[in-house]
């Protein structure tokens, strides 16, 4: 038996930056079930920040988090990890309503945006087809992420720091016993005080086994498809185009085009797939905005991105079951917060309080907190 300070469950990005962040306040082991750490939701992301999404308690985070991302601490990264590259909301005439929700919305959560008049959005991305963009609101201080950069940093980082990475380790029995808890996986048994569960969509399985009420979270399939630009194209200053309702995206990824028709499946946790019908509506959805043709796929996949009910993020301890630790529910924001959540995730674990630039902003414990879901809050 190994005894650390935390176990923290599931090598996905939500995981590795707070095992990250927990190394300096005690022993970490991060436990992976994969062979290699974000196999799943963290490996197949294309990840923006985009302070306009996600809503209000999403976009403090993403912005606590910005500057980790911007200036990442001396040594950690190899690399820069995020590239500007502007955002585009577009909207067709009977999307009007839509886009001007969005907009409230995106400015409410504190982000720049700007409203872009259908000929400048034109300009910005050339195969919007004519006539199709009424109205249009840019975001032009998003940012692309390196996921796997910023994974790996986090990871460099926790073993920097001395902490351990157990891969092939999945959770068999998870259970309390005097004052701490003991973790069976990989055929190897794991003792801390604290548990952190951040294993993705697979988070209320983790619950369960912890014997804990669940969360109601729901995994919910998304659909993405990479080909190829016209032929002599450059696509490198293009933005991340994105429908005022969501229905689909287009942005550059490297020298392909990557979309996804915002596909919202309900699955089990699984090792998703791509399905049929959704990569053909991607390509649909993208050449009924511009005028694409898309005649080869290059690649297909598909991950889940889990939301509880009011689609914000649970960091906080279970009130019914001590030293068991939410950190669930990240969407498809659980990259670009990630810096901020792993560091509120450690300051309410070890101080037992939101480290004060996350207060200063105006995010609350509350707001966090897995027993918002179980009151009827949500």
């Amino acid at each position: 038996m190994s005894s650390h300070d935390f176990i923290v469950i599931g090598g996905g990005i939500a995981g590795a930056s707070a095992a990250y962040e927990l190394q300096q306040h005690g022993s970490v082991v991060l436990l992976e079930r994969e062979p290699l750490p974000g196999h799943h939701t963290t490996g197949r992301s294309a990840a923006f920040l985009v302070e306009s999404y996600g809503g209000v308690v999403v976009g403090k985070l993403t912005r606590a988090g910005r500057d980790f991302l911007e200036r990442p601490p001396e040594g950690l990264a190899d690399a820069p990890l995020v590239t500007p590259t502007p955002v585009l909301w577009i909207a067709r005439e009977d999307q009007r309503a839509s886009l001007a929700a969005a907009l409230e919305r995106g400015r409410e959560a504190g982000a720049d945006l700007r409203e872009v008049d259908p000929a400048r959005s034109r300009e910005q991305c050339p195969v919007l087809r004519e006539g199709y963009v009424a109205a249009a609101v840019a975001e032009p201080g998003a940012l692309h992420i390196d996921v796997a950069g910023l994974l790996d940093a986090f990871l460099r980082g926790l073993r920097r720091r001395g902490g351990e990475l157990a891969t092939k380790a999945e959770l068999v029995r998870l259970e309390r016993r005097g004052e701490a808890w003991e973790a069976q996986a990989g055929g190897r048994t794991w003792r801390a005080p604290v548990v952190v569960n951040a294993a993705g969509a697979w988070c209320d399985v983790v619950g369960r086994l912890a014997g804990a009420r669940p969360i109601g979270l729901r995994p919910l399939r998304r659909t993405a498809i990479t080909f190829g630009p016209p032929p002599g194209c450059d696509i490198r200053s293009w933005p991340c185009v994105i429908d005022a309702d969501e229905d689909f995206y287009l942005k550059p990824e490297g020298v392909q085009l990557l979309a996804s028709p915002c596909d919202e499946s309900a699955s089990e946790p699984c090792d998703a797939v791509a399905e049929d019908y959704e990569v053909a509506l991607a390509a649909e959805r993208v050449q009924r905005a511009t005028t694409l043709e898309i005649r080869h796929i290059r690649h297909r996949w598909a991950g889940l991105r889990s939301f509880v009910a009011d689609r914000a993020p649970v960091i906080g301890m279970d009130p019914e079951c001590p030293g068991f630790f939410w950190l669930a529910g990240q969407g498809g924001f659980g990259i670009m917060t990630s810096p901020a959540a792993a560091r509120a995730a450690a300051g309410l674990i070890v101080d037992g309080a939101l480290p004060e630039d996350l207060l200063a902003l105006g995010l609350t414990a509350q707001e966090l907190a897995p027993e918002r879901l179980r009151s009827g809050a949500a």
